[in-house]
């Protein structure tokens, strides 16, 4: 655990060549390093082509958040896959739009 509780935990599963990161905590400068670091790992271990990231348990996201998303965006669209993000809550959508990223990134509903 990290000063302030604010560590962020990642589970990940696999089913065929997707990747699915689901995030618990604050996604904040302090974090995305790590998280990002974790999901690459996962991504060249198991070769996978698209990657599914779930916000259900995201609190908190600052613009360290965005870049991270478009960083993964960039490794997976090199093997031709796409990113998705799902259980995006209405802050944090929102961020996402008025940064462009719902451009490159698809946000699933329910």
């Amino acid at each position: 655990s990290t000063e302030g509780g604010k560590q962020l935990e990642v589970i990940f599963s696999i089913f065929d060549d997707v990747l699915t990161a689901e995030l618990f905590g604050e996604l904040d400068h302090h974090q995305a390093t790590g998280v990002r670091e974790a999901i690459d790992r996962e991504i060249n271990e198991y070769d996978t082509k698209n990657l599914i990231l779930d916000f259900s348990k995201v609190r908190y996201m600052d613009s360290s958040g965005i870049g991270l998303l478009i960083g993964r965006y960039r490794k997976i669209s090199c093997f031709g896959g796409k990113v998705y993000c799902i259980h995006v809550d209405r802050q944090i959508k929102r961020m996402l739009y008025l940064s462009g990223v719902y451009r490159i990134i698809e946000i699933l509903e329910n």
